[in-house]
């Protein structure tokens, strides 16, 4: 991976159904670029990583642990390792940012075939 490209050039990889993450790596953090689609829903799970992050565009309701809250645009989220949590998003859809350490060794593979536009930035 070069040090420095555009998030167009980074190809996306699906996560769940209807959430696509651009994945650029470090030795010990992972950032990401998560498209959500409109209605979609990220079910409860938790992970070793600990996870911060921050809505670019959209809506979205995120529980973390015992605490729900809708988050529009600058809303952001702090989980703790091995926290679940769940997110439902807005019938706009939604562009997050997701910060994790250390790196999300499960989502390094990226189908190549589908680089595609991202939807942030325009």
């Amino acid at each position: 991976m070069n040090n420095l490209q555009d998030l167009e050039t980074v190809g996306p990889k699906p996560i769940w159904e209807g959430v696509t993450a651009r994945i650029v790596e470090g030795d010990r953090i992972t950032m990401a670029v998560v498209e959500l689609s409109p209605g979609g829903v990220v079910p409860e799970h938790g992970h070793e990583n600990e996870q911060i992050g921050l809505v670019i565009q959209g809506r979205v309701t995120f529980t973390v642990g015992e605490e729900t809250r809708q988050l529009g645009p600058g809303g952001t989220w702090r989980i703790p390792s091995n926290t679940p949590h769940r997110v439902t998003v807005g019938e706009d859809g939604a562009v997050v940012l997701d910060i994790f350490s250390p790196p999300r060794s499960d989502w390094q593979q990226i189908d190549p075939e589908a680089v595609r536009r991202p939807l942030w930035p325009r």
